[in-house]
């Protein structure tokens, strides 16, 4: 009996530390979206328009391709 409480126990603990990693990457996209959003407002370019209709529709995978796209170029 004592072992299946234990197994449950690291079972918890793996998925808890899994949960807070979860969390730390989806606060750190969230805030990366938020940051390239911004970037793209405030830059005065030809597509803005689209750029930000895709960051806002397509969430982090459009940051991420605003960021290569626009924002490395434009340094």
């Amino acid at each position: 009996m004592k072992g299946g409480k234990i197994i449950m126990a690291s079972l918890f603990a793996i998925l808890g530390a899994a949960y807070i990693v979860f969390l730390i990457i989806a606060l750190v996209l969230t805030a990366f979206w938020i940051w390239m959003l911004v970037d793209c407002i405030k830059r005065e370019f030809k597509d803005k328009t689209m750029w930000v209709i895709l960051i806002v529709i397509l969430g982090w995978i459009g940051a991420i391709a605003y960021y290569f796209v626009v924002k490395r170029k434009n340094k």
